[in-house]
């Protein structure tokens, strides 16, 4: 039983490779989208537009401070969710084809060894630089988003 139940798991952690690998490169990807729409923001902050939160308090000023930062925390939720999940992928598509590398191993079998190795250092590799990438977009965003909540603190303070 106890052999069956660790065949199963085995064969069923080997399905998930694809995916994984899948989902990593479009969270390279991803990063990196976010990473040009990052610079042209900041291009347009430069000069004196790109600021979502003050666009929408204009266009509505009957915004409170809790809607506002509603708005925040969705601007930044799909980055934040990024920075935080590929990581977490990117060890799954490690560990996943340690297993083949180490029986690969056992059998004197180098170059399956090199092969899953390969895949997967490569994986976690594209997903953490995925995740700093968008670690560091979001931080300065939340910066940005910060400012943008204060001015219209003060704009309202002072109308």
């Amino acid at each position: 039983m106890s052999s069956f139940l660790e065949r199963s798991m085995y064969g069923l952690s080997q399905v998930f490779l694809f995916p994984v690998l899948a989902l990593i490169i479009l969270l390279f990807l991803y990063a990196f989208w976010v990473l040009g729409a990052f610079a042209m923001d900041a291009w347009r902050r430069r000069q004196g537009r790109g600021r979502p939160l003050l666009l929408a308090w204009q266009a509505s000023p009957s915004l409170d401070a809790d809607s506002l930062d509603l708005l925040a925390h969705r601007l930044l939720e799909a980055p934040r969710i990024t920075s935080r999940v590929t990581p977490m992928m990117g060890l799954v598509a490690t560990m996943i084809p340690m297993g083949p590398a180490l029986k690969s191993l056992s059998d004197g079998n180098m170059a399956s060894v090199s092969e899953n190795l390969t895949v997967a250092f490569s994986a976690v590799i594209l997903a953490l630089i995925a995740a700093s990438i968008t670690y560091w977009v979001v931080n300065v965003r939340r910066r940005w988003l910060a400012e943008e909540i204060l001015d219209i603190e003060n704009r309202r303070s002072k109308a």
